[in-house]
């Protein structure tokens, strides 16, 4: 689709930056936030751009690391415990 397509279209157009769609912004420490990472998660896979996943990636582990300090006193630390609880009950099968 060309850029005169677009304009008939109706579509909005993402010129520069990393992304093909414009994503809402949120803001750091709320779940807003955990929103655009991920979605700008999304939109790298959409690309297949891996090194664009990648950061995206590393974007969304900082925004839920923000959010569970602020929302629960618990730091990535913590959740990466729970995380491994989690996965080791799998394994075994015993919940």
């Amino acid at each position: 689709m060309n850029d005169e397509n677009i304009e008939k279209e109706g579509m909005k157009q993402v010129q520069a930056g990393y992304h093909r769609r414009e994503i809402p912004k949120g803001e750091l420490g709320e779940f807003s936030k955990i929103t655009e990472e991920f979605t700008e998660l999304y939109d790298a896979v959409e690309q297949q751009n891996s090194v664009l996943e990648l950061c995206e990636m590393a974007d969304l582990i900082g925004a839920i690391k923000h959010y569970s300090e602020k929302h629960y006193n618990i730091g990535l630390d913590k959740l990466i415990q729970f995380m491994e609880c989690t996965e080791n009950a799998f394994k075994s099968g015993k919940r």
